[in-house]
């Protein structure tokens, strides 16, 4: 905003222009934005080291929250299981659709089990459980955090010498990995039956064949791989949502956009995550000819 001579001899405010107002806020978020960015992935990186360094600590120690551990455990499973269930169906059937159409173009129906079954071990399990982790799991968990923050428990807890990090985000960071490995296999197996069931009785697959396919073309590496993604994906999952809701602020509005802000971030985090892995496994363990 401008000042102009008044017609006392004084000053009138004169508005920008719209366009040079939003030209102003557009330049000014660019310059923010990046560094909110750095400081928040900056900020979820050292609460997790701080979070596995306590876990391994309470471990060897004999203090880690075992019953909270219990309880968060037994909530999230709770929450996901189902959900992660009735997605991996339609998941493991779309599969079955999609790769059983391509081989029957190439003349190649007797390798639809391996194409489906390699794409719900490698890629849709792992990613299936951790979207529903983020979505039911990381949303209760930041909204949790979230309200002690804003009443000031969090703080209480620390002026009382318990620390935050130890008491509630190293139980959660371990239910959640626990949680992600267990929906993870619960995924493998439930997509993979819904691909060989409607494989066999709705497109008229062998199942022999089917099942065949997939044992010669599946490799123990391709389990480890998938394991290890389901780790790290309900590690980040636990570290997000933690992150944010104790960085809650703003009242109930601010619960709500923190909540927001964990399943965005999450579900961002988890592709770019699943990119790196995926291409890294490939160059690092390079599949053999056939």
């Amino acid at each position: 905003m401008t000042l102009s001579p008044g017609p006392a001899g004084g000053e009138l405010p004169v508005a920008k222009p719209a366009t040079r107002e939003v030209t102003d806020w557009g330049r000014g978020y660019l310059k923010r934005h990046p560094v909110a960015a750095l400081e928040t992935v900056g900020g979820q990186f050292v609460l997790g080291v701080r979070a596995i360094q306590y876990l391994v600590a309470d471990i060897v120690t004999g203090r880690f929250a075992f019953a909270e551990f219990v309880r968060q455990s037994a909530f999230m499973a709770s929450a996901a299981a189902l959900p992660t269930i009735f997605v991996s169906l339609p998941i493991g059937v779309t599969l079955s659709i999609q790769f059983g159409l391509l081989a029957g173009q190439v003349g190649a129906t007797s390798l639809a089990g391996a194409a489906s079954g390699l794409a719900v071990i490698r890629q849709g399990a792992p990613m299936v459980a951790a979207l529903l982790m983020a979505s039911a799991v990381g949303s209760a968990i930041c909204a949790d955090l979230g309200s002690r923050k804003i009443r000031d428990e969090l703080d209480a807890m620390e002026v009382m010498g318990v620390s935050v990090v130890r008491r509630l985000v190293v139980p959660r960071v371990a239910a959640a990995v626990l949680v992600g490995v267990s929906l993870t296999g619960v995924v493998c197996f439930v997509g993979f039956l819904a691909g060989y069931l409607f494989n066999v009785f709705v497109q008229g697959g062998a199942p022999g064949s089917f099942v065949a396919t997939f044992a010669s073309f599946a490799t123990v590496g391709d389990l480890w791989l998938t394991l290890v993604k389901a780790v790290v994906y309900g590690a980040i999952v636990a570290v997000v949502a933690c992150e944010k809701g104790l960085g809650t602020k703003g009242g109930p509005a601010g619960v709500a956009n923190s909540v927001n802000s964990t399943v965005v971030s999450s579900i961002l985090l988890l592709m770019v995550v699943n990119v790196v892995f995926t291409q890294m496994f490939m160059i690092l363990f390079p599949r053999s000819g056939l």
